[in-house]
């Protein structure tokens, strides 16, 4: 009787912690969804919200007027969509010259203000440089500075009779007009070896209502000015990551590779450039989600002229929704714009992800070690 009673008194003493336990947790799991409630809340009705709205304006052919929610709003489906990419006019060729011009500014624009601002890092993180404060703040200056006020400077120095024109022209060099000049780059370098008129092969239908000579235009002398002002004034705020990276690179590492033998481009290549890895997978991604939403130098500098060569895909959506009064069309834009720079994101993550090295391969197998006896 009396062993009855002490494995039940024990039974119960071993149940009560497990009981507590429980009632812990579940109270912190409460507490927690309490503060960030808030939070949940906040994001879902100001981000998620309009997200979701958007998303179904880009389902419909809303022109402005009313509301989107209606049902005397014309349900379109995947219409808006569908006629970026399969249906020939205006708005497919548009659509793809937005493309076409958005690859060629990433393509220059990413690794340009990458190098510069790697460039820009090292010179500041050099123990011998005085001054470091001063240059620091003057190579971030135009970062912080308002992207409209720099646009409208940057068309007084690019402009027929401005100080770049006469800049070339001390020089013997006749310059263009830079924002009413529609060539391709790389048409005026074939040009220079006598290539004039595009080939036959090239002036066919090329993928998605463009012909494969408009594909190979680069980008034009208009887009070039664009893209000597995104690159100058993004690069002090990746000089500043890049710095950050830098000063967090063991001294130990450098003084050791230096006792090896190893000279200053070694050192920078093979400890250096490995130890920013990360930094630079932050560089980049920040840099090709920037480059693929540039707007407002486009809007004040050119607004897609000249002949549409600096049209891009986020301002195409602005003046198909706000000045076409297609509100379906340019939030489709939108959308699509938004998997381009998700895709982009993913393929550059997967380029610059760490390997496991512990992790085995596929389709090896571990060998079992034999144990001693």
């Amino acid at each position: 009787m009396a062993t009855e009673t002490l494995t039940a008194v024990g039974t119960a003493r071993g149940k009560s912690p497990r009981r507590r336990r429980r009632g812990i947790r579940r109270d912190e799991t409460v507490a927690g969804w309490l503060f960030v409630a808030p939070v949940i809340v906040i994001l879902g009705l100001f981000l998620l919200l309009p997200i979701l709205m958007a998303f179904w304006v880009s389902l419909t052919d809303w022109n402005g007027q009313g509301s989107p929610f209606t049902s005397e709003v014309p349900f379109v489906g995947g219409h808006n969509y569908t006629q970026l990419f399969t249906e020939d006019g205006l708005a497919r060729r548009d659509f793809m010259t937005s493309i076409r011009n958005n690859i060629y500014y990433v393509a220059i624009v990413v690794p340009a203000q990458t190098v510069l601002a790697l460039g820009l890092a090292l010179v500041v993180n050099n123990r011998m440089l005085k001054g470091k404060s001063f240059f620091r703040s003057a190579f971030y200056f135009p970062s912080v500075t308002s992207s409209v006020a720099i646009s409208v400077v940057f068309l007084f120095l690019f402009a027929n009779s401005g100080a770049v024109n006469a800049l070339l022209a001390f020089l013997g060099i006749d310059g263009p007009e830079w924002f009413a000049d529609s060539r391709g780059v790389l048409h005026l370098l074939l040009g220079t070896v006598g290539v004039d008129s595009p080939p036959a092969g090239l002036t066919g239908g090329g993928p998605f209502g463009l012909s494969w000579w408009d594909w190979l235009a680069g980008p034009s002398v208009a887009m070039m000015s664009i893209i000597t002002l995104v690159v100058w004034t993004t690069s002090g705020t990746f000089m500043l990551m890049f710095l950050a990276g830098l000063q967090n690179v063991p001294v130990a590492l450098d003084e050791a590779s230096i006792l090896d033998g190893a000279s200053r481009w070694q050192r920078f290549r093979h400890v250096t450039l490995p130890l920013l890895k990360p930094t630079t997978f932050l560089v980049l991604t920040l840099g090709l989600i920037g480059s693929w939403q540039v707007f407002d130098q486009v809007y004040v500098m050119s607004q897609g002229d000249p002949a549409k060569t600096t049209l891009t895909p986020a301002y195409l959506s602005y003046r198909t929704a706000f000045r076409d009064f297609d509100y379906g069309s340019g939030a489709a834009i939108s959308f699509v714009l938004f998997l381009i720079i998700i895709v982009f994101t993913l393929i550059q993550r997967r380029a610059l992800a760490e390997r496991d090295t512990d992790r085995p391969r596929r389709g090896w197998r571990r060998r079992r070690v034999p144990e001693r006896s």
